[in-house]
């Protein structure tokens, strides 16, 4: 795997609709990375950004925070717990999870306490997470699954 690149943010225009839609519907990413030993994955709080990615925080200090400092490749997929089969729906990517600093990281701080309204109600919670780094992860392809419009519809971004 190579080091981290910078890529264009996307702009949430360029995803369809209903993928948009669908990221912003689910607050919780599985989240899929490999390192040294091998894969892993954890579960995290994301929330949608202006720019289209979306922003997590994790310390660089877990697994896979050193992981997504070594290399961003992720896979990832979001979904709510729960679902019938008939009604399944979920988004499932790929992309790069880059740090962020300075003026991208207000922005990203601003989205994620924006969609997480108890980091901002609980001072030591919301000085603790201000602390930890902030990563934007900048998806390069998407695809919704909704089973409410058969079974294994998909749509697929960029298409």
């Amino acid at each position: 795997m190579t080091g981290p690149t910078e890529h264009p943010p996307h702009s949430p225009a360029d995803y369809p609709p209903e993928i948009r839609a669908a990221l912003a519907a689910h607050t919780t990413l599985t989240l899929a990375y490999a390192d040294a030993e091998g894969p892993g994955a954890c579960a995290v709080l994301y929330a949608c950004a202006p720019d289209g990615s979306l922003v997590l925080v994790t310390a660089r200090t877990t697994r896979h925070g050193s992981a997504l400092a070594a290399d961003g490749s992720v896979a990832f997929t979001a979904q709510a717990d729960g679902q019938d089969w008939q009604s399944l729906t979920g988004v499932q990517g790929r992309g790069r999870c880059l740090l962020l600093t300075g003026d991208q990281r207000d922005t990203g701080w601003a989205a994620y306490a924006a969609r997480f309204p108890f980091v901002g109600a609980d001072p030591r919670l919301g000085e603790a997470l201000r602390r930890t780094d902030l990563w934007t992860l900048r998806p390069d392809w998407l695809r919704l699954i909704d089973n409410g419009r058969g079974f294994g519809h998909k749509q697929e971004w960029p298409a």
